[in-house]
């Protein structure tokens, strides 16, 4: 199933699309509205969906506030726009989907298809990889998804992870940073497992890249990389 959302802050706009949804669309799954930023940007972190159907002028400011606000964007988006909208050649221009109101069915199976195709490569993708990590001998890759493509990464390639908010900062061997929507604490159990160390709240490292632990200051622990990291008072020992 599809976890969609509808941001709109008209609730007829969201009601019809709801039931259009509902009785159209047998893999769509609605777990929620909300009829602003505020109320998007609380529904979108709580619920994780996997489409955001999303009108750009709300009351309370527009999607691209709302988008900003997010940060790392991990779902697909369907704009909902109007004729005289300001922001409809820049959709245009940056090949995204969206759809005019009044919302028209036939419209709204054109973008749900391209949404539904896009995520249903991304889960083959997530399929094979769990195949490679299901075989003991082999090496084990993490998929990193942002909203741009699913990163597949070789666990022993990845430095150290960092809390941002709700967020996790990647940083990997090659100098590559990647930010995913999910919180460190996701992260935690699976990498410990292969080498990790959670040495703060905020901070995992990966025990291959140590360089050095520092006494003073508190403690710290110097990566490979020339990274500082802090070490909480429970984890010195």
């Amino acid at each position: 199933m599809i976890r969609t959302l509808i941001i709109d802050d008209e609730i007829n706009n969201r009601r019809k699309i709801r039931d259009l949804l509902e009785k159209n669309f047998p893999s769509i799954e609605v777990v929620g509205e909300a009829e602003g930023v505020q109320s998007g940007y609380t529904m979108i972190t709580r619920e994780l969906p996997d489409l955001v159907l999303l009108d750009i002028r709300m009351e309370d400011g527009d999607a691209f506030t709302l988008l900003d606000t997010l940060g790392t964007i991990n779902f697909k988006i369907i704009f909902i726009t109007a004729y005289e909208e300001y922001a409809l050649k820049a959709i245009k221009f940056s090949a995204l989907d969206y759809l005019l109101k009044p919302v028209l069915l036939e419209e709204l199976k054109s973008a749900i298809s391209k949404a539904e195709k896009q995520i249903l490569h991304e889960l083959n993708i997530q399929l094979a990889e769990l195949s490679n990590n299901l075989n003991p001998s082999g090496n084990k890759r993490i998929v990193l998804k942002t909203f741009e493509k699913l990163h597949l990464v070789p666990v022993t390639e990845i430095i150290r992870c960092e809390a941002d908010r709700n967020y996790t900062r990647f940083f990997l061997q090659d100098g590559r940073k990647i930010i995913v929507s999910q919180s460190i604490k996701d992260y935690e159990e699976i990498l410990c497992e292969q080498g990790f160390f959670r040495v703060h709240k905020s901070h995992i490292i990966n025990l291959s890249f140590v360089d050095s632990y520092i006494k003073s200051d508190g403690g710290s622990v110097l990566m490979t990389n020339g990274s500082s990291i802090p070490v909480a008072m429970r984890k010195k020992q």
